[in-house]
């Protein structure tokens, strides 16, 4: 057995006590200032220890990666969607498709509940649960010709609960997809610098691709000084161009974007993986994980003061202004992806199993890219919580609650318990060039407003402006990543469902099926971003309120089927690494399923939301947010659909979940019925390192097959 030297043994605790002082400060402290920079502590100490030891237990002692074993990107490769794509361009690949609207926004909108349960369940979730997810289906799914979850699902547990899986997963991609789509569309409506900045990633992407495919082949390190110095042109560029007479050409209507994301979601899913998607998400992850880096170095260098209260008293009423529901369950549902997502199996089980080189790149890859996208999650915390209060409250809640006019607004803010004047109101605008900031709901402007806060304290107040229209275009370009490759995992899901009925598609390369399936899946998101775009109360924004419900949910059919999957192959004694993640997940999830469902309060259950306004109109009246009588049906309409989904949704789940336990159960009592649906094994001939630097072993194991290959007569 291998014993630690005295060196690594002294990191380790020093990285260790970084951690513990962070969370003991975070804690700990009542009515006193706290800086931003213990949060920042707290989270990087417990990720490197998550990342060196727990994700190192899982890999090698519960797993048992096989470095040996060939992956389906190295048997089945066809250079569209099979493809031995080298681990530092996946890994790029992988964050940018995973980290989508849920890590931005979702924690500023849990910031309503104070920064502490956040940070607790951001870190913590993320190390246990979230994290553990992702490497868990990724390395399942390599094992299985990188098998979609649902498919999966059917296999493994059985045709019942596989198919309330299929159903289940295909349903909530295509309400995820319209959600993600929606927040790009709002963010780039009317913002020539940052339509024009992301329309530039195409063509660089498609560069990198070329010159990594034709021109020279494994130039990782050239073709990342390319992409990244054409990309800081790019962002350059677009403020010149938002700035001259070719504004109006990028200045798009919201129904034109509709039109160009359809197309482009199409066209991505279809392309060749390493020509456009691959390395598209590769340059986008050095924006992404740039800025981030970026913001944590701010908040070292400037020590801004948490100035949201640790716990409020939202958390416990359940009365918040923001969202309606106690910190149990709502604060999980609302952070979602920061700590645990469902949507990230499907990118575990879609385009990265096809694509990865080694079984033992799952740690770095799975584990490793959900930590990434934990702590874009930890810094929008820190984003939402640094502002004013009154400010943060003042953006988040609807104009229905505290009026159009900073009067009004101060008056109810204050009446919360958080003071701002008018005046400040008015001069927090005039800082970021913006009109009004008042009910700037979402999340998005308020992470904004938090980066420019962050920002000019290093760089000047003056850039204030710069930097929030510099992060509202950043927030786009991160969610636009999701969307592409999201729509191909769904032609993945799509063909895998129809392969069960019609041979050919099974075969994930067969034309018509990829052309057909892609389509199909596009214009089913399209049309419901295309009439969310057009009415306000329509389309997308119809399924809005069971994003994150439908996100959670997904999340426990892919932890069912993790857990299922270690019982049948001989991995019992650690199925708990899945099912207590599990276990939890469906307690918080089916407890706010239920609380959508049933619950008497209006601003919480949609039956009773639906049987309210109902009776405001037998009695003619118009309630917020309708503004005339048709708004009135409407509203009507989406509660009824949203509970009734939310019901639907939580009973196929409860079907995966008992048909899992079902299957689990047969297997401790008869294992001999049990049957795995395992690929068989074939011998790797790539030698790539695990991790994304590579140790003298690995270093030396390369060196040695690149002079076997030059070898004469080999």
């Amino acid at each position: 057995m291998r014993t630690a030297n005295v060196r690594t043994i002294v990191i380790w605790t020093l990285v260790a006590l970084v951690g513990a002082a962070g969370w003991s400060v975070l804690a700990l402290a009542r009515g006193e200032n706290v800086s931003a920079a213990w949060m920042v502590a707290a989270a990087l100490g417990s990720y490197a220890i998550g990342y060196r030891f727990y994700a190192k237990f899982i890999a090698n002692r519960v797993l048992k990666v096989d470095g040996t074993r060939a992956t389906p990107a190295e048997r089945l490769d066809n250079g569209i969607d099979f493809h031995p794509t080298d681990r530092r361009v996946l890994l790029g690949h992988h964050f940018a498709a995973i980290a989508g609207a849920g890590p931005l926004v979702g924690p500023v909108l849990a910031a309503q509940m104070g920064y502490l349960p956040g940070t607790v369940w951001i870190i913590a979730g993320v190390i246990f649960a979230g994290a553990v997810q992702d490497m868990v289906v990724l390395f399942f799914s390599t094992r299985r010709d990188g098998r979609s979850l649902g498919q999966m699902a059917r296999e493994e547990v059985g045709p019942f609960g596989g198919a309330a899986a299929l159903i289940a997963a295909f349903a909530i991609m295509i309400i995820l997809l319209g959600v993600l789509a929606l927040v790009v569309v709002n963010a780039l409506a009317a913002s020539p610098w940052g339509t024009f900045s992301i329309a530039m990633t195409i063509p660089i992407a498609l560069l990198m691709g070329f010159y990594l495919r034709v021109l020279r082949p494994g130039r990782i390190a050239e073709v990342s000084l390319l992409g990244v110095a054409l990309l800081l042109l790019a962002l350059v560029a677009g403020r010149w161009v938002a700035e001259s007479s070719w504004a109006d050409t990028f200045t798009l209507a919201p129904s034109t974007l509709v039109i160009w994301l359809v197309a482009y979601g199409f066209i991505a899913s279809i392309l060749p993986v390493w020509m456009l998607l691959a390395p598209r998400d590769y340059l986008s992850t050095f924006m992404k994980i740039g800025t981030i880096a970026l913001l944590a170095l701010g908040v070292v260098i400037a020590l801004p003061t948490l100035r949201m209260d640790a716990v409020t008293g939202f958390a416990t009423r359940g009365d918040g202004p923001v969202f309606a529901g106690s910190l149990f369950p709502f604060v999980f549902i609302t952070i979602a992806c920061g700590a645990l997502s469902g949507f990230h199996s499907l990118i575990s089980s879609g385009t990265t199993p096809k694509m990865i080189q080694k079984e033992t790149q799952v740690r770095v890859i799975g584990y490793g890219s959900m930590l990434m996208e934990s702590s874009v999650a930890v810094m929008a915390l820190v984003a939402a919580s640094i502002i004013d209060p009154g400010l943060y409250f003042a953006m988040n809640a609807p104009a229905g609650v505290i009026g159009t006019t900073v009067q009004n607004a101060s008056q109810v803010v204050s009446g919360w318990g958080y003071h701002i004047s008018p005046a400040d109101l008015a001069q927090a605008a005039k800082n970021v060039q913006e009109s009004s900031l008042l009910s700037r709901t979402g999340g998005a402007p308020t992470l904004a407003v938090g980066v420019s806060e962050i920002f000019s304290k290093v760089t000047g107040g003056g850039l204030r402006a710069f930097w929030y229209h510099f992060a509202i275009m950043f927030e786009a370009l991160f969610i636009l990543t999701a969307l592409d490759a999201g729509t191909r995992v769904g032609r993945f899901m799509l063909q895998d469902m129809l392969g069960n009925v019609v041979r050919p598609f099974r075969n994930i390369g067969w034309k018509p099926g990829l052309v057909l399936t892609s389509g199909v899946v596009c214009a089913l998101w399209g049309y419901f971003l295309w009439v969310g775009v057009h009415e306000p109360l329509g389309g997308i924004n119809q399924l809005f309120p069971i994003f994150g419900i439908s996100n959670q949910l997904l999340a426990a059919v892919a932890l069912a089927v993790c857990t299922t999957l270690l019982v049948k192959s001989g991995r019992l004694r650690w199925a708990w690494i899945t099912a207590v993640p599990l276990a939890w997940d469906a307690t918080v999830t089916l407890t706010a399923s239920w609380q959508k469902v049933f619950s008497s309060d209006p601003k919480v259950g949609f039956f009773e939301q639906r049987s309210v306004f109902q009776d405001a109109i037998d009695a003619g009246k118009v309630l917020p947010p309708a503004k005339n009588m048709d708004d009135m049906h409407t509203v009507v309409v989406n509660s009824t659909v949203d509970g009734v989904l939310s019901a639907v949704l939580a009973l196929l789940i409860v079907v995966v979940i008992a048909d899992a336990l079902r299957v689990c159960v047969r297997h401790i009592r008869r294992p001999a019925l049990s049957t795995l649906s395992e690929s068989p094994y074939v011998e790797s001939r790539i030698t790539a390192p695990a991790g994304l630097v590579p140790t003298r072993a690995e270093r030396e194991e390369e060196r040695r097959a690149v002079v076997g290959t030059a070898a004469p007569g080999d």
